[in-house]
């Protein structure tokens, strides 16, 4: 496995944010094609049913089809269709990112993806806050200074243990260079926990990366097949 390439795609789908390499990730900003917000109808999917199958497609179809399904429209996220398992599966947009990722504001990207009830209840908040700070007209900077502000005065849940997710959409499109990359099972643990799990050594099959500014550890297992049960690209790619 090439580490440095999943080091890089982690980093597309907001794992690893600038705040852990400013500088590399200041300078991406600056070339940026996508420097500032276009215009919401770029983000939103017209087709909502649309939307909800785009959701669903991040897990196996055991889970995602008695998931909750929440869907973004002009006032924010909504639940679409109400689920029985606890899980909520939802199309993340570019703004999942870290504030100072290239991709911010890359209109382009949707990541399908499936919360457990940890997940859901204490990680996908933090997205849902960016999102209503993002259809307020917060520049980045805001939208980053606000987030911290509310983990620092515990106003968004402490992260549950067992949080986890799915990103298994073969239609995923992480960023204009990792696009459907890889399907994957993504678990949260609390701050910097990438030496606790013995994790990013040269042997050790664990990737993880912190980020910084959800104040998470990332630990990423690429799975062999997408959730419609087609094969997924080599583990080597």
């Amino acid at each position: 496995m090439r580490r440095k390439n999943v080091r890089i795609t982690v980093c597309a789908i907001g794992a690893v944010l600038a705040l852990s390499c400013p500088l590399w990730a200041r300078a991406q900003v600056e070339k940026s094609p996508y420097p500032n917000m276009a215009s919401l109808d770029q983000y939103l999917i017209p087709d909502e049913k649309a939307e909800i199958a785009l959701a669903r497609s991040a897990g196996p179809a055991s889970i995602a089809e008695k998931a909750d399904v929440m869907v973004l429209r002009r006032d924010g996220y909504a639940t679409a269709v109400e689920g029985s398992n606890g899980f909520v599966c939802i199309v993340e947009r570019s703004w999942a990112k870290g504030i100072d990722d290239a991709d911010f504001w890359n209109q382009k990207v949707r990541a399908p993806i499936c919360f457990n009830a940890a997940a859901a209840r204490s990680f996908l908040p933090i997205f849902l806050m960016k999102t209503k700070l993002v259809l307020a007209g917060k520049s980045r900077a805001e939208i980053g200074a606000t987030t911290a502000a509310a983990l620092d005065k515990k106003e968004l849940p402490v992260l549950e243990p067992g949080a986890m997710c799915y990103m298994m959409s073969k239609q995923q499109y992480l960023s204009d260079h990792d696009m459907s990359w890889h399907p994957h099972v993504m678990i949260y643990a609390s701050g910097d926990a990438v030496r606790s799990w013995g994790a990013e050594a040269n042997d050790s099959p664990v990737i993880a990366a912190t980020d910084p500014e959800e104040r998470v550890t990332v630990f990423m297992f690429l799975v062999a097949r997408w959730s419609d049960g087609t094969p997924g690209p080599s583990m080597d790619q």
